[in-house]
Parts: structure tokens; sequence; C-alpha cells
């Protein structure tokens, strides 16, 4: 089986937004981040209706870290939403809460026909 990670974030960058306490999960783990990376990628790319990863070496800095911030958030979600009982319920969602935010203020932007336009003068 070949496994397909993101283009985006790491793992540590994943991570880090799930905070201390998943640490020594199993899904938590990098094949596990490898995955939910991936699924999140394809989410960044079909709520945009434009495909970043086939585009990501051209991109400039400040795009990639808009791309980054959406891949790392919505990966971390994934990570904490499967293993919910490791941090208890009123921490998850806390977490979920901020991590959503993230999510949605980056695709937002990503979104946006201006940014678009910014992109493509990289």
């Amino acid at each position: 089986m070949v496994m397909i990670s993101g283009t985006f974030c790491t793992t540590e960058e994943v991570q880090r937004k799930t905070g201390a306490s998943l640490s020594g999960t199993y899904i938590n783990s990098e094949a596990c981040i490898n995955d939910f990376t991936a699924q999140a990628e394809g989410l960044i790319n079909s709520a945009t209706e434009y495909n970043w990863t086939d585009n990501y070496a051209a991109l400039n800095d400040d795009v990639k870290g808009i791309l980054k911030v959406a891949e790392s958030a919505k990966a971390a979600m994934m990570v904490i939403t499967y293993d919910i009982d490791e941090v208890g319920r009123t921490t998850a969602e806390t977490m979920l809460d901020v991590l959503k935010d993230e999510w949605n203020i980056a695709i937002t932007l990503l979104k946006k026909a201006a940014i678009r336009g910014f992109i493509q003068k990289a």
C-alpha cells in the first residue's frame, strides 16, 4: 500500500495543533496524519475550485502559508475528532472551534478572486 501525504504542511505542524495530550496516540502518528493531510488537501482544492497542489511550486510564500494553515487545521481536526477521548469532550470542542476558525479564514481567503490574481503575479 502506497502512503499518500499532503503537500502543504508537515506532520509536526499538525501535531502542534492537536496539543500535547494527543502526542502519543496512534491517530496522531505520521501514518494517520499523512492520510488526513491528503484528505484535507483534496477538500481545499474542491472547496476553492482550484488545484493548488498542481501549482504549488509556483506559489509565493504568503499563499503557501495560507495553504499550510488550512491543511494543518483540517488534519488536526480529524486527529482530535477520531481520538476525542484522549483530551476530553470539552477540551476537544474548544480545540475544534479554534481550528475550524483557522480553516474557515484560510478557505475564504483562497476562494477570493483577488487572492488568485495575487497568486498569479507571484
